[in-house]
């Protein structure tokens, strides 16, 4: 068993918020409190780590008044999710790293428990959530979450690999490595759990919902 204390939470903050219109992202208000700090209280709350980092490439010493190390790209020009994943795994002192966006505030409490129970179980490399969505036709099925991924720390080498010969994509990089898709579509789950907010009045939604 995966015990918490072997894994470090990661809240991905290091983006452009292109359709945000550019704002840092993470430092919009959610309920009153910015979504990162939302995101890191959430996962602080839910027990499933028992460490914590932010990924972030703007504002940092507002970040850092959130009260858990920051670490910035070292690949250029906002990367993307990967940049991330990689600046994480430099930096993570536990055997597992766990990462999650911060625009996606009502992610599931257990998200850190059922991704190491599915990594064990599967003896995967990486354990990814997948969720209910639904296509242009309103039919739901399963994708993939891919940046909500738990992560053996060894993979460090594999990825900056990846990322020096130009790979981007997470899905490319994950797909070299025993990978298990872990299903949030369970009694109980909320549909919405892994709604991430893209606009201003997206953010707006989810706030609405949240309890």
């Amino acid at each position: 068993m995966i015990d918490a204390s072997d894994i470090t939470g990661m809240v991905l903050s290091g983006g452009r918020g292109t359709r945000m219109g550019g704002v840092d992202k993470g430092l919009l208000l959610f309920n009153g409190v910015p979504l990162a700090q939302h995101t890191l209280q959430r996962l602080q709350s839910s027990g499933g780590v028992g460490h914590m980092l932010i990924n972030a490439n703007r504002h940092l010493n507002t970040y850092a008044a959130f009260g858990v190390p920051v670490v910035s790209d070292e690949l250029a020009d906002f990367a993307g999710p990967l940049a991330g994943f990689l600046v994480g795994l430099v930096h993570c002192n536990t055997p597992y790293l766990l990462t999650l966006p911060c625009d996606t505030p009502l992610f599931p409490l257990d998200l850190s428990s059922r991704l190491a129970a599915a990594l064990e179980t599967h003896q995967a490399d990486i354990a990814m959530a997948s969720a209910p969505e639904a296509d242009d036709n309103g039919q739901q099925s399963l994708r993939p979450q891919p940046v909500f991924c738990l992560l053996r720390a060894e993979l460090r080498n594999s990825l900056t690999h990846f990322t020096q010969t130009g790979g981007r994509k997470v899905g490319a990089w994950t797909a070299q490595h025993h990978t298990v898709l872990v299903p949030f579509d369970q009694a109980g789950d909320d549909p919405l759990a892994f709604f991430n907010a893209n606009t201003p009045t997206e953010l707006q939604q989810v706030e609405r919902h949240s309890p």
